[in-house]
């Protein structure tokens, strides 16, 4: 999977009573971004679920804020995959304001899990296969 892109608006809704970007709403837009990213591939997780009883889960995350967010601010997420496992991926996402600015740097562990028993299990075909362009996985 190559990068993929995710614009996004700042809405009043996402800021303090400053009119700057609530930390937590970056996970909000970051989980949206995997998502929609998932999706532009047409492998969304509705179907990994529907198909293999199976879905990603957050396992560790890490942030670096290095800029605010603002209102009306028009701004960029960028998904790549950093490394795939048999049951993990490790995604890298980047927050960029309308100047191509960083503002806010993810690293997302990610574990495909049985939705019954929230036990690890492999990647399921064709997610794993669509995770190694990225990866130099052969």
């Amino acid at each position: 999977m190559a990068v993929h892109r995710y614009p996004l608006r700042v809405y009043f809704e996402d800021t303090d009573a400053g009119g700057v970007a609530y930390h937590a709403n970056y996970l909000r837009w970051a989980e949206r971004a995997r998502t929609e990213s998932l999706r532009d591939i047409g492998l969304p997780l509705s179907l990994m679920t529907a198909r293999h009883n199976s879905s990603l889960v957050v396992r560790r995350l890490d942030v670096a804020y290095r800029r605010p967010a603002r209102l009306d601010d028009l701004l960029t997420l960028e998904t790549r995959v950093l490394k795939a496992g048999a049951a993990s991926l490790e995604v890298g996402q980047d927050v960029l304001g309308e100047d191509g600015g960083l503002l806010a740097r993810l690293t997302v562990g990610l574990v495909c899990v049985d939705v019954a028993t929230l036990r690890p299990v492999p990647l399921p075909e064709p997610w794993r296969s669509a995770m190694r362009p990225a990866t130099g996985l052969e």
